[in-house]
């Protein structure tokens, strides 16, 4: 032990301490070797992101992992990074342009990405800072980042690839598209969300006729770009419709009718307006008809020249426009409300709008083959925590959609894709652009070509694109497949995300990783829940209660809010946050510094044996230990981190400070025998070692103080406790020992009964009960000694434990009249409430209609009133 300890706890300076001590070490940095590797990739968090509470769940995890994984022995390596974020970071670096009064369009290429760069590189690296902040223990030498030169090359290189496979295409299809991005998404970048509506139902003239049809819609304005009207050939109420066509209101273009099985004669008036270039089933119908394809939008979801005098003006005021304007033609036939499913961008939050668009596609009926069976084959080679999630990855992956891998923005690797004549098929993709003109020559047999001749497509790919390389790309395993690093680390062990990005990320990285490596990219996959409030809202910063994250920490310490955010987040199931379970775990450590103040201040000797009640609460606290360790192993096994934090928890906070170190502590101002003080740091130690994943700062700090340690004996580097074959009776048997201590200090409680008096103790041994503890008993209850008699003890109080009787000699220590009158009374109250259940039990319309477990509850009621009733009139048969 050291002299000089403080009697407080200083978190702050703790953990600045012990990081720098940590990372003066390098002891989060890793090389392959012989020992077993132990990977985790970070789920990259945006490079425009700051640590919110979801990000402080799913690192605070990830850390316990890693840092468990060192104490096995095992080459721990958690690779960070951070992600580029295409639509976000495009998004910031825009909005902080229009501020210095720069529009992005005015820009070209470069100088734009050298703007996002100059942002990239000012505010990229917030986060990862704040991640040490909450004691992350990455290997910050392989800090990534998607964007780096090495991980973008690895990006095309599987781009080029994928296509000379045939698996990537050109297509001119329906997609999302944000209006507020200006690029298309993929379908699983879209959310869907009620919003109450309107149906409009409006009147189209039948040309060269006095007669109208009705049509319904949600989006009046984009009866501009109609192109037909649709109805279903056996609709008896439409046959006067046959062969004839309908005029457009407003722009009064004549439009066939058309008919198709496709209407769905219940829904609406059974007349379908059809808009191949605003609707995808619309585009089916458009196709199968060789109808005209009029596209009204501009990018920015305003009206086009089609929109006639509305051009220039934004969707939703021409809807409310253009109901006004059919109004006044007297076309409105009726307005209901309506709920409708609408698709926003899950990035911008932008309404989108559906598009006919030229694009690019990764076809993924094959590819998605291994990874199916990689997590729902009989042999799977990945598992999800918890397993329920299994049936959102079958639905995502069994209903696959090719994947849209363009997008139109300048932030991210750009298309390796290089026209060289005016047409849509004039292209080859390469690598580069020296390769492109090669391939153009051999393509076109033009030998004059040169690299001035070639343009590269302006498109961007989708940020998962780069992301779902991640666990190969951060050790260069696709441009160097056979290099040390990627053959040692992959494929990882355990990725920690949310469940949000099931499909978006987990199964596009296991596609990938099956396509590249013939390999799983990692084991277990633990999906951690959301974190939302008290009142089930999730977190965030529109509602205003996401709390600062680095304030937590300010204010509870590190080690408070990891404590607080692990103790009730079990895997997939939401968190519901509340800053006092913080508090707790800043309590926790408080209950640990103090208990470790309080062994230093014993005195040690040589010279005294060691007392009989220590030498077998050391005894038993080993096995309580042992029992634990298991418990803890098997919680680890199944991911069940919040479980396993409980159990040590329980184990350091009950039975450690609670039991063990009441039991040993020696009387005041006497010395402790060495042998019983040895075992106790002994355990504190292992304590501190099953501890440290969760609250690093706290035990680092700790072990330091108890003895001076090399850097080799560290605690982040220590030995991870090996499980023992220990005999669990002993546990059974203090149970017991502790449940005669509380009714011990029950007695003294309820009858006033100062500790520092000791106490007669008698008691009837009817279960037979062995000696062991009888020691620990006396010094806890601070008894005279333990008789062991066959009659009860009269004028004392009386308690059982089992079929034990325990007498406590009341003369001296009590008014026994007043006791007399006190237990008197309560035995009537007692009675008096037997009487009321017994006669409910006695009821059998009750008995027979009352739910089971509300008889269960009368009859429990009955037999603990019953075991009051019979501890009463002894203690009154004792006293009198």
């Amino acid at each position: 032990m050291q002299p000089n300890i403080p009697s407080q706890y200083d978190a702050k300076q703790a953990e600045s301490k012990w990081y720098d001590y940590w990372m003066k070490h390098n002891y989060f940095h890793s090389t392959p070797d012989d020992r077993e590797p132990y990977t985790i990739v970070i789920p990259p968090p945006n490079v425009t992101g700051v640590l919110h509470m979801g990000h402080m769940l799913n690192n605070t995890i990830q850390d316990v992992l890693i840092r468990r994984a060192r104490l096995l022995g095992k080459n721990a390596c958690w690779v960070p990074g951070t992600d580029h974020a295409s639509i976000a970071t495009e998004a910031k670096v825009v909005a902080k342009l229009k501020e210095q009064g720069i529009d992005k369009n005015d820009l070209s290429r470069d100088e734009f990405l050298k703007h996002a760069w100059d942002w990239t590189h000012e505010y990229g690296g917030v986060i990862l800072e704040q991640l040490k902040k909450l004691g992350c223990s990455c290997d910050w030498d392989r800090t990534k980042f998607t964007m780096d030169d090495d991980m973008s090359e690895a990006v095309i290189k599987v781009f080029v690839d994928l296509y000379k496979k045939g698996l990537i295409y050109r297509g001119y299809r329906m997609v999302n598209w944000d209006p507020e991005a200006k690029t298309t998404l993929s379908d699983e970048e879209v959310e869907y969300v009620d919003k109450q509506g309107k149906l409009y139902h409006i009147n189209y003239k039948i040309e060269g006729s006095d007669d109208v049809l009705t049509i319904a819609t949600t989006r009046p304005e984009t009866i501009l770009g109609d192109s037909a009207i649709c109805i279903n050939p056996t609709d008896e109420r439409h046959f006067n419709l046959k062969g004839k066509k309908a005029i457009v209101p407003i722009c009064n273009r004549v439009i066939p009718i058309i008919e198709d099985e496709y209407v769905d004669i219940e829904f609406g008036t059974g007349c379908l307006k059809v808009t191949p270039a605003h609707d995808e089933n619309d585009k089916v119908l458009g196709d199968k008809h060789n109808l005209e394809v009029i596209d009204i939008f501009n990018d920015d979801a305003t009206l086009n020249s089609y929109g006639l005098h509305y051009e220039g003006q934004d969707r939703f005021e021409v809807r409310k426009a253009i109901v006004k304007e059919l109004e006044s033609l007297g076309l409105i036939a009726k307005v209901e409300d309506y709920n409708n499913r609408v698709g926003i961008s899950e990035r911008t939050k932008a309404i989108i709008e559906p598009r006919l668009s030229d694009q690019w596609f990764l076809k993924m009926e094959e590819l998605v083959k291994p990874a199916i069976e990689a997590v729902l084959g009989d042999d799977a080679d990945i598992k999800l925590f918890p397993k329920k999630f299994e049936n959102t990855y079958r639905h995502w992956m069994e209903n696959i959609r090719d994947w849209n891998i363009s997008r139109q923005l300048l932030w991210g690797q750009q298309i390796p894709a290089f026209y060289y004549g005016d047409g849509k098929e004039d292209f080859v993709v390469a690598e580069n652009i020296e390769e492109a003109l090669v391939l153009a020559k051999q393509k076109t047999n033009n030998q004059q070509l040169t690299t001035n001749n070639l343009r590269q497509e302006t498109d961007a790919l989708d940020t998962w694109f780069s992301s779902w390389l991640w666990p190969m790309s951060v050790f260069d395993g696709i441009r160097n497949p056979e290099n040390d690093d990627i053959k040692y680390y992959y494929p990882t062990n355990d990725l920690v995300t949310g469940p949000d990005i099931l499909f978006f990320w987990v199964a596009r990285m296991i596609i990938a990783g099956y396509e590249y490596k013939d390999e799983k990219p990692f084991s277990n996959v633990y999906l951690t829940g959301l974190v939302r409030d008290k009142q089930r809202r999730k977190m965030s910063k529109s509602l205003g209660n996401s709390p600062d994250a680095l304030k937590l920490i300010d204010d509870y310490s590190a080690d408070g809010v990891r404590v607080g955010l692990l103790l009730s987040s079990a895997a997939g199931n939401d968190l519901m946050f509340d800053e006092a379970l913080c508090q707790q775990g800043k309590g926790f450590g408080n209950k640990i510094w103090n208990a470790f103040n309080l062994t230093n201040l014993w005195e040690v000797s040589d010279a005294i044996p060691q007392p009989e009640s220590s030498k077998i609460a050391l005894e038993w606290y080993e096995a309580k230990f042992q029992e634990a360790l298991v418990e803890i192993e098997d919680h680890f096994s199944k991911y069940r981190l919040s479980d396993a934090l409980m159990a040590i928890y329980k184990l350091i906070y009950d039975d450690f400070c609670g039991w063990l170190l009441e039991i040993v502590k020696p009387a005041y101002q006497q010395p402790i025998d060495a042998k019983t003080f040895k075992s106790v740091i002994s355990c504190f130690e292992d304590n501190l070692k099953i501890l440290h994943p969760f609250m690093p700062f706290l035990t680092e700090e700790i072990w330091q103080y108890i003895s001076e340690r090399t850097p080799e004996e560290a605690l982040i580097v220590a030995a991870w406790p090996k499980i023992k074959t220990v005999d669990k009776s002993i546990i059974a048997k203090f149970d017991f020992a502790s449940e005669v201590i509380s009714g011990i200090r029950t007695v003294r409680k309820e009858k006033n009964i100062a500790f520092k008096d000791s106490i007669g103790f008698s008691v009837i041994n009817n279960e037979n009960v062995n000696a062991d503890f009888d020691e620990v008993i006396a010094k806890l209850g601070n008894l005279e000694a333990i008789d062991y008699v066959t009659k009860p003890v009269e004028g004392a109080m009386t308690f059982r434990v089992k079929a034990n009787e325990y007498f406590i000699p009341m003369a001296g220590a009590i008014d026994v009249e007043a006791e007399l009158a006190k237990l008197s009374e309560e035995l009537k109250y007692v009675e008096g409430f037997l009487n009321s259940v017994q006669k409910k039990l006695s009821n059998e319309r009750f008995v027979n209609n009352a739910p089971e477990a509300v008889v269960a509850s009368e009859k429990k009621k009955e037999a603990d009133a019953l075991a009051k009733i019979e501890t009463l009139k002894a203690s009154l048969a004792s006293l009198k």
